[in-house]
């Protein structure tokens, strides 16, 4: 692309050689010797007169109709050396011919010049020319622009990418962790490749496939996979792209879309972000989004309606399906519902495994050791978790990755950059006492997560962090557990409140009570854990999809939401009690652990718990964790 200046410069430059000789033009329009207005010098009509009385006038030269002369006169101020004079003349004065010829003076008349009018039109189309010639480029060049402003009267037209045989340089080898995905998918790309396999026994190839999961998960990649191992056309859009500010442009390019694909069945469409256009229709206060609605009529009726659309099947992904449109989830559009989950360990172990074939790791690196301390991860947190791990490394000049770099790259991906290190002080004393309250208390509770350490090093928001890391990937979590994880969070301000005393509790718990008093009020409204019994008062999400729940939440009476407040303050105010009480059997080794970590500003999980057993017996975990 040219630069700004570039663009100036041919254009004003150009300009510029026109005007110059416009200019030269215009003065020598006059008809004026020299074709400038400082030929001559400048005398006044009577002392023209004056001279012409004296017999000082030699010749006299007329201009432009006789309203300019030119006169060569000898000046006796200057030792009657001959001059070059301008007069200008007065348009009343026809008596000036005849005194010319009395004095037997030397006069000529030089007609006017037509060439003035010739360059003041040109100066006035000029700039009207450069400009029609510079929309003309414009335009032009827009043109071969996609979506550039030559595309205003396509803007009705599909904006989905299209390749005829997607090179998208992935392939289900390179997708690791979702490997019931990636089995379900298989079948749609042997579908596409060799149909008569399933047509041979009456089974018909699937419209559409719908993959829902979490952001990060790899649904996206998937698509790139089918487009890769497929080897049919691919066309791939965003739900956004099909909405526009005009009404039915939206319906218009799905149509556009469908019959491209129908040109080129078989072949896959993919729509990333589907909830954008897919969402309920008639949610909202007072009606929803006629030109979305629209839109998403016109994709339902292509999908599988009165014509169908045989040999297309359409993938879309989203992470929203609670908002989707019943019509648009049914069989016959979306006969298939994939569910991308963050990857188990086994999931994460290969998805490592994936993204560090191109990165340089030291001996000491184990990938399942860092499979394990990172439940919850998904594909996307792996990623970026070994490109910051070598940044790092990078950064620190060491020719390979190990694990001093996964270890920071972990923390800083979890919990943010690591801010400037406190100064020994009050401050500093207090927030020690309040980590080591939340790692003293889960570790001497049996069903609590290990402690993997605890640091001074503030990160993000945080002065000082304590890392749980389960020792497993756990889908269901017992009352005990939660009981135990109310009471961890809770150690913080337990050992606050008693070392510090009432008056000193600062706002560092603050986060620690939100999450606290939502998993006890899930314990009550939710799972059924509390003494009013197996009751699930609450959804599995609060929040209110605008048109939909507003008026149709369920509610329950006042004496009940009277029965759950009191049931979430009994179980929180049972659980600080208990964090408070061991917060006061351990203050010999609390006290010490405080002035080890005030100095070392970090304790790992196994100095930690081999310090704790010397005063007091550590309950073993149900299951042991690898260290790192």
């Amino acid at each position: 692309m040219k630069s700004p200046w570039r663009v100036i410069l041919l254009w004003a430059l150009p300009a510029l050689v026109i005007g110059f000789f416009l200019w030269q033009g215009a003065f020598a329009s006059a008809g004026l010797p020299g074709g400038s207005n400082t030929a001559a010098t400048r005398m006044s009509y009577g002392r023209f007169l004056d001279y012409l009385n004296s017999d000082r006038i030699e010749s006299v030269d007329l201009y432009e109709g006789g309203r300019t002369a030119i006169v060569q006169a000898t000046d006796p101020e200057l030792d009657n050396r001959l001059q070059r004079l301008r007069v200008d003349l007065p348009a009343s004065d026809p008596e000036l011919i005849t005194r010319l010829r009395e004095s037997n003076i030397d006069f000529d008349s030089h007609p006017v010049q037509n060439e003035g009018a010739i360059w003041g039109l040109l100066g006035n189309l000029i700039f009207p020319l450069l400009l029609i010639v510079g929309l003309f480029f414009l335009f032009r060049r827009s043109n071969n622009v996609a979506g550039g402003p030559g595309q205003a009267m396509n803007f009705g037209k599909s904006k989905a990418r299209f390749q005829m045989e997607a090179q998208t340089g992935v392939m289900f080898e390179d997708v690791a962790g979702i490997e019931e995905a990636k089995e379900e998918l298989q079948e749609v790309v042997t579908f596409l490749k060799k149909p008569e396999r399933f047509t041979a026994v009456g089974a018909r190839i699937p419209k559409g496939v719908l993959l829902v999961g979490q952001p990060g998960t790899g649904k996206t990649l998937l698509a790139k996979a089918i487009a890769g191992e497929a080897g049919v056309p691919f066309f791939s859009i965003s739900g956004s792209e099909f909405v526009e500010m005009f009404v039915g442009v939206g319906a218009s390019r799905v149509r556009d879309l469908f019959k491209k694909a129908k040109e080129n069945a078989p072949c896959i469409v993919f729509i990333d972000e589907i909830d954008a256009v897919g969402r309920q229709r008639g949610a909202g206060i007072g009606g929803g989004n006629d030109e979305r609605e629209q839109t998403l009529n016109q994709l339902l009726t292509e999908m599988d309606g009165f014509e169908g659309n045989t040999g297309i099947i359409i993938i879309a992904a989203t992470n929203r399906p609670d908002v989707l449109d019943l019509a648009l989830l049914r069989p016959g559009r979306f006969d298939r519902q994939i569910t991308v989950d963050a990857p188990d360990i086994k999931g994460r172990l290969e998805i490592l495994e994936v993204h560090a074939r191109d990165k340089k790791l030291s001996e000491e690196i184990s990938l399942d050791a860092i499979a394990r301390r990172t439940p919850g991860f998904t594909g996307a947190d792996l990623a970026n978790l070994l490109n910051e791990a070598a940044i790092l490394t990078a950064r620190r000049r060491k020719e390979a990755i190990t694990m001093a770099e996964i270890n920071d790259a972990v923390d800083r991906v979890v919990a943010g950059m690591e801010g400037t290190p406190l100064v020994d002080g009050k401050s500093k004393r207090l927030i020690a006492y309040h980590e080591l309250g939340h790692a003293i208390v889960g570790t001497l509770l049996k069903h609590h997560d290990p402690v993997q350490k605890v640091t001074l090093v503030p990160r993000g928001q945080a002065r000082g962090l304590t890392w749980f890391t389960p020792s497993e990937d756990q889908t269901l979590i017992s009352k005990a557990q939660i009981e135990a994880r109310i009471t961890g969070a809770l150690g913080g301000r337990a050992a606050e409140d008693v070392i510090f005393g009432d008056a000193e509790v600062t706002t560092g718990a603050g986060n620690d009570l939100q999450q606290v008093t939502g998993m006890a009020r899930q314990m009550v409204t939710r799972f059924g854990m509390s003494e009013l019994g197996p009751l699930s008062l609450e959804g599995q999400s609060s929040e209110v999809f605008l048109g939909r729940d507003l008026m149709t939440r369920s509610e329950y009476s006042d004496e009940i939401a009277s029965r759950v407040d009191a049931q979430v303050k009994a179980i929180v105010e049972g659980c600080y009690n208990n964090a408070k009480q061991i917060i006061r059997d351990q203050r010999t080794v609390l006290d010490r652990l405080a002035d080890l970590l005030i100095d070392k500003e970090t304790i790992d999980g196994e100095e930690f718990r081999r310090i704790v057993s010397e005063y007091a017996d550590v309950p073993e975990k149900e299951q042991e964790r690898l260290s790192i």
